[in-house]
């Protein structure tokens, strides 16, 4: 058994270990959850192994209620397929549980994000001669508009959050009313972002993501300077309750095995 004195203090994390246990705190019950590798998959197993064992994980590669106990390097990794419930194939996830509406909740990240939820992984720059080229979309914009709602990660930068995107990857939400209630019919959308600086949640009444709790140390010009848009600042704005030894031991417990396997 662990020994008190050896575990991590309350202040002992990084700025990316909050933003996966944050993400992993959004994971409850029996949820169904589409991951992609990354941060997400990192706070999905995070979830599991903790305070919500019974959330199934769905990967693009086919693989359905896959208990990974180390981190994947990618959706074809064998540890996936090994440990899951069942293993179909990549139309089957695409047809008959992501675009059928069977996702509860999935994961992206994103190279920037306006503030109506609005995802660029295409290009930086135009799109004819960027000054970046990105991954580009994947599935992502199936998980936008199918999954019941959507989960942002990304570190907070100012050329991630942007006013205008300089590519629409997928689609969040819209300002026009009518428009809004006929992309509902397909899911709720992008919720949540969860940065290393903050949560910001997608509010109707104003149709943006408004700043809803700040992670310990942060402050409100902090955020504000690094957001490329006037930010909405919550009336009821929290601090986020810091890392607890039990999230933090069982987080670097499978990234040391996952690094331990290399």
């Amino acid at each position: 058994m662990t020994e008190v004195s050896q575990l991590p203090t309350p202040l002992d994390w990084t700025s990316d270990e909050i933003m996966t246990v944050v993400a992993a705190r959004e994971l409850t019950g029996e949820m169904v959850c589409f991951v992609g590798i990354g941060l997400p998959s990192r706070a999905a197993i995070l979830a599991r192994s903790t305070h919500a064992p019974d959330v199934t994980l769905v990967y693009e590669s086919g693989c359905i209620g896959a208990k990974p106990d180390r981190l994947p390097p990618s959706i074809g990794d064998g540890v996936l397929s090994r440990t899951a419930d069942a293993v179909v194939s990549v139309p089957e996830i695409f047809s008959y549980w992501l675009q059928s509406g069977r996702i509860d909740v999935g994961f992206l990240g994103a190279a920037q994000v306006d503030k109506r939820g609005n995802i660029n992984t295409t290009v930086v720059g135009d799109y004819d001669r960027p000054s970046v080229r990105l991954p580009g979309a994947g599935g992502a914009p199936e998980i936008t508009t199918s999954c019941g709602q959507v989960i942002i990660t990304l570190r907070h930068s100012a050329r991630a959050f942007v006013e205008k995107l300089d590519f629409v990857t997928s689609v969040g939400h819209f300002e026009d009313e009518a428009l809004e209630r006929q992309r509902e019919k397909h899911g709720h959308g992008p919720q949540v972002i969860v940065t290393d600086l903050c949560v910001m949640r997608y509010q109707r009444e104003s149709r943006e993501f408004e700043l809803t709790s700040l992670h310990p140390g942060v402050q409100i010009e902090d955020v504000l300077a690094q957001t490329g848009w006037p930010v909405i600042v919550s009336d009821d704005l929290q601090e986020t309750a810091p890392p607890s030894n039990e999230e933090l031991v069982a987080l670097r417990g499978f990234t040391e095995g996952d690094q331990a396997s290399r």
